[in-house]
């Protein structure tokens, strides 16, 4: 009876899983059986394919054409030994774009963000040329991916030190830009819109002592709290694991994201029985370390720290990054260089992202470390 309902339950779920629109990645690198494997996660904001209300919501095609990479964060997934961390690449950075057709008239030095408007193989392509981190796998979520997600999660807690709010007044006119408004500290349980709202949240204010005081750190301030909303989304999925609810989750989610057709349901199946016991603190948080600048070519972007840089990607892979064919480059377009260190990388922190410096996004000063176990104190945390 017991091998029934599972089978039937996989059968289900396998299902669902070809209803996931798929297409070929010339550009990806397949792994041995069992090796490590990197997945490029892209959060995508293109409106294509948008409801009446999530058009007014998110504003519509016509608004914002095209598609960026609002997100993008690699997973490092070593199945053998059940670890897995992220690496965080601010979606400002300046890059020399790989696999962008000339029609497309963008500059080769660009945002690394820019890349993703000519589908995710040309993403894949800068990343692998820019960091030499090969990628096994990619997943494109659109707006709702994780509104959806944690909905069929039943939610996921997080502890606010301090009431908080998003206050965008860059045009001169402020207003609250994500929808994110959390009027009371302490623990509470946040639906899949308001975890929206905070994961989008770059004009990040809390309230402390009578007064707002804003997040300087704008985008890097985002990353910090997405993997914090990771952490929590992963202890959820922990305590309430059984495959009724992987089936749950995976029929919310099947519209709101896209993938390569090298991810099969067996390999997503049972990376969720090796890791169903994984939780938030367990995940190894990284942020490619930048600076912001700001560019003749591209306005203000982050320029990456090349000796910084190349510690983190040899901590995120546990071993030496790729051949870099094209380098990342400072804000005149100048390459930098990325070197394997000479010396034993030290033991990453688990469970905590890198630390956010705060400041002005035109200043020349890094703006991430190493992960290290501190977080501002002004950021919910998992509870």
């Amino acid at each position: 009876m017991v091998l029934v309902v599972a089978a039937a339950g996989y059968g289900y779920f396998r299902y669902q899983w070809s209803k996931v629109s798929s297409a070929p990645c010339s550009i990806c690198v397949a792994a041995a059986n069992g090796a490590p494997y990197n997945l490029l996660i892209i959060g995508s904001d293109s409106r294509v394919g948008e409801t009446a209300a999530q058009a007014q919501q998110f504003g519509n095609a016509t608004d914002a054409g095209g598609q960026r990479s609002d997100t993008i964060k690699i997973v490092h997934v070593d199945p053998a030994a059940g670890t897995a961390s992220t690496l965080s690449i601010p979606r400002d950075t300046y890059v020399q774009l790989s696999g962008v057709p000339a029609n497309t008239g963008l500059s080769t030095d660009n945002k690394i963000n820019a890349a993703f408007g000519s589908g995710p193989d040309a993403l894949i392509q800068t990343i692998e040329n820019t960091f030499g981190i090969p990628i096994s796998h990619y997943v494109v979520i659109n707006f709702f991916g994780l509104q959806d997600a944690v909905n069929a999660l039943g939610g996921i807690s997080m502890d606010f030190p301090y009431p908080v709010r998003d206050r965008d007044c860059s045009t001169g006119v402020c207003y609250n830009n994500s929808g994110l408004d959390v009027p009371t500290a302490g623990c509470q349980v946040l639906d899949g819109q308001q975890a929206l709202d905070l994961s989008r949240s770059r004009y990040f204010e809390w309230y402390q002592d009578g007064e707002w005081n804003a997040d300087p750190t704008s985008d890097i301030g985002r990353i910090t709290r997405q993997n914090l909303i990771i952490a929590a989304a992963l202890d959820k999925a922990k305590s309430t694991y059984n495959p009724l609810r992987l089936n749950t989750l995976l029929s919310s989610v099947v519209h709101d994201f896209s993938k390569d057709n090298g991810l099969s349901a067996g390999d997503l199946f049972a990376l969720s029985e090796r890791y169903h016991a994984f939780s938030g603190s367990q995940l190894q948080a990284y942020t490619l370390p930048t600076a912001g600048a700001t560019s003749p070519e591209a306005g203000s972007v982050e320029v990456v720290q090349p000796d910084e840089a190349s510690q983190t990607i040899t901590q995120f892979l546990d071993g030496p990054f790729g051949t870099i064919t094209t380098p990342p480059i400072d804000q005149y377009g100048n390459e930098l260089t990325l070197t394997v260190p000479t010396t034993t990388p030290t033991t990453p922190t688990t469970a905590a992202p890198a630390t956010t410096v705060a400041r002005p996004s035109d200043k020349t000063t890094p703006t991430t470390a190493p992960p290290a176990p501190n977080i501002p104190s002004y950021d919910p945390r998992p509870c």
